[in-house]
């Protein structure tokens, strides 16, 4: 029960980010949602994986490592309350 409402609270809030811009987020948190996003969505990152990338895909894979500690749903609670602060502004 309370990871269905986990769940509901993390895709409401994505459903949110998704209808912000760019420009009126700051790139530590445009960094930040991403990391929590694909922690809660992919796990924990798998260099492995990755062949080559840009500067910019440096940074997101910076920021998704230093979260890898996080479990899915910590990832997701972490994404919400963003959004939620983003909100009270």
């Amino acid at each position: 029960m309370i990871e269905k409402d986990l769940n509901t609270r993390f895709l409401k809030a994505v459903e949110i980010a998704s209808e912000m811009t760019q420009a009126s987020l700051p790139q530590d948190v445009q960094l930040r949602l991403y990391a929590f996003y694909k922690q809660s969505t992919l796990g924990t990152l798998d260099l492995k994986q990755l062949s080559y990338y840009h500067l910019r895909d440096a940074f997101k894979t910076n920021a998704w490592m230093q979260i890898s500690h996080l479990t899915a749903d910590e990832a997701k609670q972490q994404y919400i309350e963003i959004i939620d602060s983003l909100l009270k502004k």
